[in-house]
């Protein structure tokens, strides 16, 4: 999978990646994942960090936060399902929350 394309993946493919992607699971058709901070604070700085990403792929999380719980689910509305942008976005999320 390159970085670069935007498709839908198929089903194989969503699995194949799912292999690759600690913490993330398929909820009704997106990826999803739940991360626990220590505070609102550092949850909300996260949630910075992965804005300014998600940006700059032009790409855009559906999230949850409750104090120091921040529910992600990744879907691409366009294309109808998970797409190499979603599986991007998530591999981005997950290099960011082990820092």
């Amino acid at each position: 999978m390159s970085d670069n394309e935007y498709r839908k993946l198929s089903e194989a493919e969503i699995k194949n990646e799912l292999g690759k992607l600690d913490g993330w699971k398929v909820v009704s058709g997106k990826l999803s994942r739940t991360l626990q901070f220590e505070n609102f604070i550092q949850a909300f700085s996260f949630m910075t960090k992965v804005a300014l990403e998600a940006e700059k792929i032009n790409h855009h999380p559906e999230w949850f936060n409750v104090y120091d719980r921040l529910d992600i689910n990744l879907v691409t509305h366009d294309l109808n399902g998970i797409s190499t942008y979603d599986v991007k976005l998530a591999r981005t999320i997950n290099q960011l929350y082990l820092r």
